[in-house]
Parts: structure tokens; C-alpha cells; sequence
């Protein structure tokens, strides 16, 4: 009976009002003392309470001495909320966008690796179009059953995977460089984007003794920055896999050439 009073309390009565009427549909009609012992409260509150619903329309009172209440039918009562807060709702779409026209979305950090994978699940599961990933195979293991479940339900799955990774589903383009870049930058790190609209980047592990940090957002100009990043690796890593002896013939082995060109000598970061 709790979790109907504590409903009810949810839809907008008070405490006093929700033990009232479901008191009321125990027994009815009644009189206010019966009222206050079927509820539980006392006398004097029941008789406020009772005034305040019949002043909302939820009881109607008799014209008989002594007075006794009736209630409305639940279907009535649920009927009428269901239009209250459907018109609320309309009211508030309509007219929140125009408080600040200019609304940008927060960007956001997310702290820890546990995390960091809850939100990554949590994006996963609200995707219905896409997900583009990048992921070590270490912290794939964590997702790949609710990839798996969005592949299932349609989802067009496409991932950068690191470290002998494996995957029986989408699109995978492997990465040959993870050790390097795992060393390079301390750690390992995660990308994911979902239906252009919502995405997640940053080191997913640390090899120091840190907190490990990524950045989630639904502001669509860094989700695009985030799939982008994303496309171009899987655009460099198709292209290295169909023309490996040309690529190497033109910028030498592992691209020395082409990221002499495009790094500084003392670029901190020269793995890609």
C-alpha cells in the first residue's frame, strides 16, 4: 500500500490527501472520523484534507448529517493527471526553448574507468541508428555485450579496435599500433559517438597512479569533431591495409616520412 500512496504523492497530493482517498476506497461513503482511522491520521487533518480534496474535485461530500465522502473512480483520477501533466508537458516544450534560444550543451567529465563504461553502456543503449568506437580489446570485453544486443536491434556498428581485438559483429578496423600508443600516451583511450547526437572521448586507463578522465556531451559540433577523428582512422587504416607496400615506398615504414612532414621533431605525440 506504500508504493500506491507514495504514487500518488508523485502525481501532486500530499501525504495526508494520498492516505484519504485511498482510505476513502476502502470504505465509502464515510464520515470524517471514520475516515481519519481508516487513514491513520488525525481527526482535525482529515477533515482539512477532505475539504481540500472535495475543493479539487477528487471527493464529493453528501448533504446529509452527519456528512460522509465519496471518491471518484481511480480511472477518473488517473484520467484527469494524465491530461494535467500531458498539457504541462506541451506547455513546457513549446515555450523552454524560448527562455535561451541560444542553448548549448554542457560538455561534461565523466571520473574513473568504471564509470566511464557505465556511460559508454548507457550511450550504447540509448543509440537507434549508429555507433561509431574506438576501444582497446581490454575494455571491449566490458561493452561487447550490449553492442552485441544493439547490433541485434539494428544498430549500424563500426569500430577501431586495438590489441588483437575481436569482435564477431559490425564493421572492425584494426589498429597495428596499439603498444606504441598505449606506451606514448600512458594509457589507453576510448571514442564513441551514437546517432550524431551524443559522444564520449579520453583515456579509459592509466598506467600512473591517477584518476582516469573522459569528456561526455550531446553538443553536436564536438560529436562530430569525435566522429570524424574516429572515420579518419578507419580512412588510414583501410588505405594501409590495401597499399602497405606503396604507402611504405612513398613515406617510408610506419609513415616516417609523412609524420616528419605533418609533426614537429619534438612532437611529444608521433604515434598514430
Amino acid at each position: 500500500m506504500n508504493d500506491i500512496i507514495e504514487s500518488l504523492k508523485e502525481i501532486g497530493l500530499n501525504s495526508y490527501e494520498a492516505k484519504v482517498y485511498v482510505a476513502l476506497l476502502k470504505k465509502y461513503p464515510a464520515t470524517g472520523y471514520e475516515i481519519s482511522k481508516l487513514a491513520d491520521i488525525p481527526q482535525s487533518r482529515a477533515y482539512d484534507t477532505l475539504k481540500a480534496l472535495e475543493n479539487s474535485q477528487i471527493v464529493m461530500s453528501s448533504n446529509t448529517k452527519p456528512v460522509t465522502y465519496t471518491p471518484i473512480r481511480p480511472k477518473e483520477l488517473t484520467k484527469r493527471y494524465k491530461r494535467k501533466i500531458n498539457s504541462t508537458l506541451d506547455f513546457l516544450e513549446k515555450k523552454l526553448p524560448n527562455v535561451k534560444e541560444d542553448y548549448t550543451e554542457p560538455i561534461l567529465t565523466v571520473n574513473g574507468s568504471n564509470e566511464i563504461r557505465e556511460k559508454i553502456i548507457e550511450i550504447i543503449k540509448n543509440a537507434r541508428r549508429e555507433i561509431y568506437l574506438e576501444i582497446w580489446s581490454q575494455d571491449f570485453k566490458f561493452i561487447e555485450k550490449e553492442l552485441l544486443e544493439g547490433y541485434n536491434r539494428g544498430l549500424d556498428i563500426k569500430i577501431v579496435g586495438y590489441d588483437n581485438f575481436e569482435c564477431t559483429f559490425g564493421t572492425v578496423f584494426k589498429h597495428a599500433s596499439a603498444r606504441e600508443i598505449e606506451h606514448s600516451l600512458g594509457g589507453r583511450m576510448v571514442f564513441i559517438t551514437a546517432d550524431n547526437s551524443e559522444g564520449l572521448f579520453g583515456k579509459i586507463e592509466s598506467k600512473k597512479n591517477e584518476t582516469v578522465v573522459s569528456i561526455w556531451t550531446k553538443n553536436k559540433d564536438v560529436v562530430f569533431l569525435i566522429k570524424e577523428f574516429i572515420v579518419h582512422d578507419m580512412y588510414l587504416i583501410d588505405i594501409e591495409g590495401q597499399f602497405p607496400e606503396q604507402l611504405k615506398y612513398f613515406y617510408g615504414k610506419g609513415l616516417k616520412r609523412l609524420k616528419d612532414k605533418v609533426l614537429s621533431q619534438n612532437a611529444e605525440y608521433r604515434i598514430h
